[in-house]
Order: C-alpha cells, then structure tokens, then sequence
C-alpha cells in the first residue's frame, strides 16, 4: 500500500500528457474504460463539467482519473449529478490503493463543491470495477445510462 504522503493529483499538462495518454490497464479491462487519450478529448469539449487528473506516487505516474461536476444527468431528474467519468489505473499498478485514494479525492472535491452524493457509471462484467466500487460503499440506483449501470455513494451533508 502506498503511503498517502506520496500520493497526489496533478492537472494533465503538456509536460505529462505523453505520458497520460501512454497510460493503459490490464488486456480485460480494456472493453470496460475508454483510453485516456479518449477521455482527454471529452475534458477538452466539455471543460465545463470535465475535472482530468492524474494520479501520481512521487514521480512515478500510475494512474487517471476525470470527474463530472453539476451535471443533468437524466432529464427527468430534477437536479445535476457530480461523480466519477473515468478512472484509470495502470495495469501494473492496480490493487496497490491508488483507485481508493482516487475516488476518496474526487468525493472531497464534490463535498467542496457542495455537493451530498457521488455518482459512477461502469460497464458491467466479470473484469468489470463493481466489486471495487460497492466496496467503497456505493450502491446500484437500479438506473443504467446507455451500457453502463449507475451507482451513488451518499457523501452526507456538505
């Protein structure tokens, strides 16, 4: 496990995005999340609501993450939704704690934001992060959004 002193956050720029977009997970994941590269180029039409980062131990880059902040996400839903769009995690880096630090950073941003609850959308599946997420503590909304289902973590009061 890493140590969490080491673990940070860091703004995809033109010194790291070579490196961000090199960055791929393990063969069986790759039909469950799109690469980086893809997701760079949806935070760079939708600047709005995208937050990129990547996730960094020391020097070493092992990961990205991108949020959504404020977003409608069904229609019939009166309210936005923020939560979680990607989460990358290198293919000889996972199950070493840094999708947990991840999120964790992403729900304090939320909170920071003002908001109460997280969202994610995952594709499901035997290689698929379900296990990973409910064991965070979100739970399944019954809702699917295209060929993904939808979960929540409640954040409590803001």
């Amino acid at each position: 496990m890493p140590s969490s002193s080491s673990l940070r956050l860091e703004e995809v720029t033109a010194d790291n995005v070579e490196a961000a977009c090199a960055l791929t997970v393990r063969p069986d994941q790759q039909g469950l999340v799109k690469p980086v590269a893809w997701s760079l180029a949806q935070a760079y039409t939708t600047p709005d609501i995208a937050w990129p980062r990547l996730i960094f131990d020391g020097d070493r880059l092992v990961g990205f993450v991108m949020a959504f902040f404020d977003v409608e996400f069904d229609p019939k839903d009166a309210g936005t939704r923020s939560g979680l769009w990607r989460l990358n995690i290198a293919a000889d880096q996972q199950a070493r704690g840094y999708g947990r630090f991840a999120v964790t950073a992403v729900c304090e941003e939320i909170r920071r934001r003002g908001g109460t609850r997280a969202t994610v959308t995952f594709v499901p599946g035997e290689h698929g992060p379900e296990g990973f997420y409910r064991g965070l503590g979100f739970e399944l909304t019954g809702e699917t959004s295209e060929d993904q289902v939808v979960a929540e973590l409640d954040l409590g009061d803001a």
